[in-house]
């Protein structure tokens, strides 16, 4: 049993992977976001550029932190790259949405809340769609 535990450490993806896809979502995010803000005026096209850009800037913040969340609280068996980059974009779609429903000032905390609960749960059935979901070939020991 012990080798079954050790084995799934290995599929676990280094950090460096993630590391510098986040170094380059933080310099296009930020970076944009401060020549957006001081140069564009507030109009239509200005203001989408301004939602990607800020996804991009939180998802690529929080992609570490789903990393190491995911490492300290590993799963058996343990998050893929995509489960970590997924966990991240949803942080940043959550970013976009909070500030969309703040400026139609309709954002207060019930709603902010709720979405939040919502994104949790589409990420937890996603994971167990995708852990209970069977793979020929895998296990076949078992």
């Amino acid at each position: 049993m012990l080798m079954n535990e050790h084995s799934h450490m290995a599929k676990f993806p280094p950090f460096s992977t993630f590391l510098w896809a986040s170094i380059l979502l933080n310099l296009l995010g930020w970076g944009g976001l401060a020549v957006l803000v001081s140069n564009a005026l507030p109009t239509l096209g200005p203001r989408w550029l301004f939602y990607f850009l800020l996804f991009c800037a939180v998802s690529g913040l929080f992609l570490p932190v789903t990393f190491f969340l995911n490492r300290r609280f590993m799963s058996k068996p343990p998050a893929e790259g995509g489960v970590i980059v997924r966990e991240a974009i949803w942080v940043g779609m959550y970013a976009c949405i909070a500030l969309w429903l703040q400026q139609a000032a309709l954002l207060n905390g019930l709603i902010a809340f709720a979405v939040g609960l919502g994104f949790v749960m589409i990420e937890f059935l996603m994971r167990v769609r995708e852990l209970s979901s069977w793979k020929p070939g895998e296990n076949a020991d078992d």
